[in-house]
């Protein structure tokens, strides 16, 4: 698969949002940047993909039917969205490419956004799905039967995810999930790494990390030359890159109306803007 197909799918999908020129977006630290991810979203749509996860949070209650009820709803969805079809497709030939698949006997996936991709992977590598839950509990899902995951004898994980930042997750719960049932996490693919510290970390674990796309320069200037950002937002990117925390410091200084509208804007970005200035997150 070429990046630009991909990157026309996370921006077509909104997957990959980036702000206005000069109009940063407001997360929910307290701090602002240009852009947001939600690699969720190349389900096909916002809504769909939010659709599904409403579902999700309604089936996890009960571990075991979960990921049996999850599977038919996202084979249904392969078979009819264009987007979310291509991009499965492309993660079956980039594994297949990257990954010695005779030396993995499991799939594994972790609560919640990694089973958009990780349950119908599975299914179509012919391999057992390991479902992780956020508690670091474990179900198996094999030929349609799903039983409690007691020990895997050693045997090699492929965890399969929507993206990587830091790696917090595989750090608290993943690794340790897998360790709990006697197995080796030994790769991790992603949609999406996010460059900042997540692969190391699990290098560091002996976990080999791969990733379809990574938020970059190269990224950004693709967008770019695609005509999906203009040049003042590609500048902000570039910026924000090589130093989120002084550029947009930098931002607020040379355009202070931008904190003085949002104290006065809606509630959950006037909420935002007074934590940015309580916790002194740019020293101004």
């Amino acid at each position: 698969m070429s990046d630009t197909k991909l990157v026309n799918w996370l921006f077509q999908t909104g997957a990959v949002r980036v702000c206005p020129e000069n109009k940063p977006f407001w997360y929910t630290s307290g701090t602002i940047g240009p852009y947001y991810i939600n690699t969720h979203f190349l389900y096909g749509s916002e809504k769909k993909a939010l659709e599904l996860l409403e579902k999700i949070d309604a089936f996890k209650a009960d571990k075991l039917s979960c990921p049996e009820k999850l599977l038919p709803l996202i084979e249904a969805n392969y078979n009819s969205d264009r987007i979310f079809k291509g991009l499965i497709d492309s993660m079956l030939e980039f594994v297949g490419n990257n990954i010695d698949l005779e030396s993995i006997t499991y799939i594994s996936g972790g609560e919640r956004r990694d089973w958009y991709f990780s349950l119908i992977l599975a299914k179509k590598l012919d391999k057992p799905h390991i479902t992780i839950y956020k508690d670091l509990s474990t179900v198996i899902t094999q030929d349609g039967q799903t039983d409690a995951a007691i020990s895997i004898n050693g045997a090699n994980v492929l965890h399969i995810a929507d993206l990587i930042t830091e790696a917090s997750s595989y750090e608290r719960a993943w690794i340790p999930a897998i360790k709990n049932i006697c197995g080796q996490l030994k790769c991790s693919v992603v949609v999406i790494d996010r460059l900042q510290g997540g692969g190391e970390l699990l290098e560091k674990n002996d976990v080999c990390s791969f990733a379809l796309t990574s938020i970059d320069r190269k990224f950004f200037r693709s967008a770019l030359d695609m005509e999906l950002i203009n040049k003042g937002q590609y500048d902000m990117l570039l910026k924000y890159i090589a130093n989120p925390r002084e550029s947009m410091k930098a931002f607020l200084k040379e355009h202070p109306e931008f904190m003085e509208e949002a104290l006065q804007s809606d509630d959950r970005t006037r909420e935002r803007a007074q934590l940015c200035i309580d916790s002194k997150i740019y020293k101004f």
